[in-house]
């Protein structure tokens, strides 16, 4: 090794300084910004009209780890359900924020609507639909003093489906005069960002503070998404909300979003994160709430659930039985957290591996906390176990699966359960 040798750079860059926006709803305070963890935000597909629909699937995002909810606020019926549906949750125990998502009506809503006002912990507005011409800033204005008076954040949300069409007219004009005129696309991303920007200046002189503040710029397109949040972020300090829009169903939704999220958050950039997956019939809308941490846990942002390592399978892997096990232990573990959560502290860190033969099985399984190797074809039948990288027990016969499960749960208790008794233990 050369003395010149530089070090390959671990982790993702360091977060950029940005303001710290608090959302709150009674004892419950949810920073985002500054040097706070990248948030989990999901949002419902109820009609909100139906205030105990709503306040299930509200629950249901929160038991799944959003760590604020947004639902849509777009009739009176709905703006009027908002504080049946705060104080159901208030009443489940479910003390997650809420945010209302405003178009078209917000001002008429919120000012006719004061309990609704209240009940929310911030307001999303999107500039473009907030009307035209004067319309458009007395309507803006009319949201920002009621958020002013009631001590609300706001996100200002862009999104490129329905942008401020002057505001695009005239940049397009503007770069028509260019010696040199832009790409109609690049024309398309100045003006996301230039309507994020100015928005968030006319709400500061409106009385809106900074810190109560938050920007984003939704786009389908994992290009686009980059380069305007490179753009915000190069021009302001507000706290970024990432999220690709219409990310589409199944597989093209989770890459098109893990993408394009990836690489933000790997150059420091976002904030908040929320994948807007098209749900599978039927599905559930928390997936969402699980591919975002997910790809936070991936990254080594922040960690939710035990990751689990397994292999893809091979002509040595005949059997299916690996795959199995391992769906079923990440479905174990999953279940696990709500208890697990509070009782083992630092538990969501924990490494489990579920291998398929003994070619990398042996090894990957040293490497986590706990793993275990199955047998490939033509290997014999038992399956060692590795806990802290070294060979322990091994499991064979019909009952691999729950008495893998036992061995990670006593080692849970075992490790995370003496830590906890640790830190409780008087001084001196």
């Amino acid at each position: 090794m050369t003395e010149d040798f530089e070090p390959m750079a671990i982790g993702p860059a360091a977060r950029r300084g940005t303001r710290a926006v608090t959302i709150r709803w009674g004892a419950r305070s949810v920073i985002v910004g500054g040097t706070q963890p990248v948030r989990v935000q999901s949002m419902t597909n109820t009609d909100t009209a139906d205030a105990i629909g709503t306040a299930i699937q509200v629950k249901e995002l929160a038991q799944a780890g959003s760590e604020v909810v947004r639902i849509t606020v777009d009739t009176g019926e709905a703006a009027a359900a908002v504080p049946a549906i705060r104080a159901q949750l208030d009443r489940m125990g479910v003390d997650v924020p809420l945010v209302g998502d405003f178009h078209f009506n917000g001002h008429k809503l919120l000012s006719r609507y004061p309990e609704c006002a209240q009940a929310l912990s911030k307001y999303r507005i999107n500039p473009g639909n907030v009307g035209a011409g004067s319309r458009r800033d007395d309507n803006f204005a009319q949201m920002i003093e009621i958020a002013c008076r009631l001590g609300k954040p706001v996100r200002i949300g862009v999104n490129w489906g329905s942008l401020d069409q002057q505001l695009l007219a005239r940049l397009m004009d503007e770069n028509a005069a260019r010696r040199v005129p832009w790409e109609a696309r690049q024309v398309m991303r100045e003006a996301l960002v230039t309507s994020a920007l100015d928005s968030a200046a006319r709400a500061e002189q409106l009385g809106l503070p900074g810190d109560a503040i938050i920007l984003s710029a939704k786009v389908s397109q994992v290009q686009d998404l980059l380069a305007v949040y490179r753009e915000l972020a190069r021009r302001c300090d507000y706290p970024l909300h990432l999220g690709l829009t219409e990310a589409g169903m199944g597989s093209k939704g989770i890459v098109a979003s893990s993408a394009a999220l990836a690489v933000l958050l790997q150059e420091g950039i976002g904030d908040t994160i929320r994948v807007s997956l098209t749900p599978d019939p039927g599905g559930p809308r928390t997936r969402e709430v699980v591919v975002a941490q997910e790809i936070l846990q991936t990254m080594g942002l922040r960690a939710f659930t035990p990751q689990v390592t397994a292999c893809p399978g091979c002509g040595r892997t005949s059997s299916t039985y690996f795959q199995e096990l391992t769906a079923r232990i990440e479905a174990y573990l999953r279940r696990q957290m709500p208890l697990w959560r509070g009782r083992y502290p630092g538990v969501e860190t924990m490494q489990v591996a579920v291998m398929g033969c003994v070619v990398n099985g042996p090894g990957e399984s040293a490497h986590a906390d706990v793993g275990i190797s199955l047998p490939g074809s033509g290997e014999a039948p038992v399956a060692p176990v590795f806990v802290d990288g070294q060979r322990t027990v091994t499991l064979k016969g019909e009952r691999i699966a729950e008495e893998f499960e036992a061995l990670v749960e006593e080692y849970v208790a075992r490790r995370y359960g003496a830590a906890q008794a640790t830190d409780a233990r008087p001084a001196g």
